[in-house]
């Protein structure tokens, strides 16, 4: 099997990314691309006014620029430019009741 086997057009990503966000990402850890510092999401620096269309997150150790989110014209753009990584943790299922 060689590599054209294996690749799918980029629709085929949907199922899985609509797993991803529609998590909280504030309990994600994630790694800084500039200084390399390993933190929680919730525990870096937002930048935010009432209001704004956008936000921006930015590394709590180094200051730089880890994600910025703007929304408008019925859209969302998400930039990640100083994540190394971002990890989220699966929700717990609960039991089913008996």
């Amino acid at each position: 099997m060689d590599e054209s086997q294996l690749r799918l057009d980029g629709n085929a990503a949907a199922g899985i990314l609509r797993e991803v966000f529609a998590m909280d990402v504030s309990g994600a850890q994630e790694a800084c691309a500039s200084c390399g510092t390993i933190g929680w999401m919730g525990a870096q620096h937002l930048y935010m006014y009432p209001l704004a269309p956008g936000a921006v997150v930015r590394c709590s150790t180094c200051g730089d620029v880890l994600m910025v989110l703007v929304r408008g014209g019925g859209r969302y753009r998400l930039a990640l430019p100083g994540l190394r990584w971002l990890e989220m943790r699966e929700p717990v299922q609960a039991p089913p009741e008996t």
